[in-house]
């Protein structure tokens, strides 16, 4: 849309024909559908009203955001944080450059927590291809009320938000070490959840928050400022019997920066340049977070409690023998995603502890 055809009445339709041509020609993924997501944005409408006013013209101040809007795009800004906006469990949560952008294969994540604690997941059967579904069921969590999981590495909240929509009688402990994340995953909880005291949201890195945890309760300093916990004032914390009032969960979940240092450096710049680089790197073997998650999750799981881990591409082997090294866990099940990928790893804690 050159500046020199500014004067002329673009009208919706050909704004979306223009722009997907513009989009092809610098190489933008999905030029239609970007090209849509962008124009529904600068209008603030619904994707839905572009096709039912295709023939409404825009004016000089919805022409002037829908250019800003492909200027970003063409500099390889996600969509997403154009938008400020990302589905993730038919749920529409708030992205900003403070997260990382939800990604679909993490679905499958929430997908197994459900099918081990009890939820029924009818997504899950209805998209996996090839049958998948009739896998081997996995071993049922330890039964207690409420269940009570972790979810490591919060960003915007879409684990931890997707468990609390689907089960009823649940406690959730969501954890960043970013501040403004946490500000990010409070503000979805509040917009998406009916209860959103459901989740406890506590600032620190990957499992220190809970080990900060008094026996009297949640200490100020690791509960997140606007946690809505502080509004509900629930003070008791679930426990194990003989665990010295240490906070076990049933289950602990993560999505955990895993990309090596060798493949950040040819990462898309949709990913290199925009999204957090603490939530992506994993050291230089990928690997650095699942060493300290797999033997900080044995002081805070439940004796046969679950560990949920989103793996990357060819990680499964390295991961699955750093579970064997690690006291008092074992591998239960490695899931793969619909591409055929492995990329959800469930580990046990064994009895002991």
């Amino acid at each position: 849309m050159a500046d020199s055809k500014a004067k002329k009445q673009w009208t919706i339709l050909e704004l979306i024909q223009w722009t997907t041509e513009y989009f092809q020609s610098h190489g933008i993924e999905s030029p239609r559908l970007t090209a849509e997501l962008l124009l529904a944005h600068s209008l603030e409408v619904d994707r839905i009203s572009l096709y039912t006013h295709y023939d409404k013209p825009l004016d000089a101040k919805e022409l002037a955001a829908f250019r800003e809007g492909i200027q970003r795009r063409v500099r390889r800004e996600p969509t997403q944080y154009i938008t400020g906006r990302q589905e993730f469990w038919s749920m529409e949560f708030t992205v900003t450059p403070d997260v990382l952008i939800p990604r679909p294969e993490t679905e499958l994540l929430v997908e197994t927590a459900l099918k081990l604690f009890g939820a029924p997941v009818v997504r899950g059967a209805e998209r996996r291809a090839g049958g998948e579904d009739d896998q081997q069921a996995l071993p049922a969590a330890p039964g207690s009320s409420p269940l009570t999981l972790a979810d490591i590495g919060t960003g915007s909240g879409n684990i931890a938000i997707a468990l609390a929509k689907e089960l009823r009688d649940c406690i959730i402990y969501a954890s960043d070490i970013s501040e403004k994340a946490l500000q990010v995953a409070g503000h979805n909880a509040k917009k998406l959840l009916e209860s959103p005291d459901k989740i406890i949201f506590l600032k620190g890195d990957l499992l220190e928050p809970f080990d900060k945890l008094t026996e009297g309760g949640l200490n100020a300093a690791s509960l997140y400022k606007d946690s809505p916990d502080l509004k509900t004032g629930r003070s008791s914390v679930p426990r194990d019997k003989g665990s010295s009032g240490k906070l076990r969960f049933h289950g602990i979940l993560c999505n955990p920066p895993y990309i090596s240092e060798e493949a950040y450096a040819s990462l898309a710049p949709e990913v290199s340049r925009y999204e957090p680089k603490i939530a992506l790197l994993g050291g230089r073997d990928g690997l650095d977070y699942y060493r300290r998650l797999l033997s900080a999750s044995v002081r805070h799981l439940g004796e046969g409690g679950y560990l949920l881990v989103e793996i990357g591409f060819h990680q499964r082997d390295q991961i699955l023998r750093l579970i064997e090294r690690t006291s008092l866990l074992t591998c239960c099940e490695v899931i793969k995603d619909y591409a055929g990928i492995d990329r959800v790893v469930v580990a046990r804690r064994k009895g002991g502890k």
